[in-house]
């Protein structure tokens, strides 16, 4: 089953409507940019911990105790980590925590980095996303999917439990393409379903959600 997450969520009507229109993800960001929010507005827009949706914060160049804390403090489901981080940090945050860790992969051409094994290993999971020079994330630059078919399959095979998570560029008119190619288990999009930064439209989160339940149709 493909899943959803809606990202770069500023506004609490827009995390409601995500939710009632399927997505299994909410997603605040903390790590610079246009979207970017404090703790407080994370948890107003996030929300509280609850059965039908798992809530993410994107963190960037934070300090592990400040994740940690941050993750704590709002009682988060998922840390997203698009600074540099190691298999140690992943494993303290888990293991001070008790949440998810989902490190990103920051892609230009048709590779994975180095690190992609080891680190997914670690967090049994990894976010694709597009390597945007002094961005981290939310560029709306799609990933190369044809040409990281390969790579993508041979991380599987490395790591059997691990879960991938697409990020990049992702819209309604082209997801169906994208997990027809990856077979990710979560399809993550920001910009790709805005009318305005930071605002979410509610057709296009709508089709979105639509286009990903059609995409899994096809892959049964």
């Amino acid at each position: 089953m493909i899943t959803v997450k809606i990202c770069g969520l500023t506004r609490t009507g827009d995390a409601a409507h995500a939710v009632a229109s399927g997505a299994s993800y909410v997603g605040a960001i903390m790590a610079g940019g246009p979207r970017l929010l404090t703790v407080d507005q994370a948890r107003a827009v996030l929300g509280p911990r609850r059965h039908d949706v798992q809530r993410v914060v994107v963190f960037g160049d934070q300090q592990p105790d400040e994740v940690i804390a941050t993750v704590r403090d709002l009682d988060l489901d998922i840390a997203q980590l698009h600074g540099g981080c190691t298999p140690a940090t992943i494993a303290a945050i888990r293991r001070a925590t008790g949440c998810a860790v989902w490190p990103v992969l920051r892609i230009a051409g048709t590779t994975l980095p180095a690190d992609a094994v080891t680190l997914g290993a670690a967090a049994e999971a990894v976010v694709l996303d597009a390597h945007v020079v002094g961005q981290l994330g939310g560029t709306g630059v799609a990933l190369d999917w044809f040409g990281l078919r390969d790579a993508v399959e041979a991380l599987r095979m490395a790591v059997p439990e691990i879960r991938v998570i697409l990020a990049g560029g992702l819209r309604p008119a082209n997801v169906i393409d994208a997990v027809r190619l990856l077979s990710p288990d979560v399809v993550d999009v920001s910009s790709g379903v805005e009318s305005g930064t930071g605002v979410k439209d509610p057709m296009l989160v709508e089709q979105f959600v639509a286009a990903v339940q059609s995409a899994a149709g096809m892959q049964r």
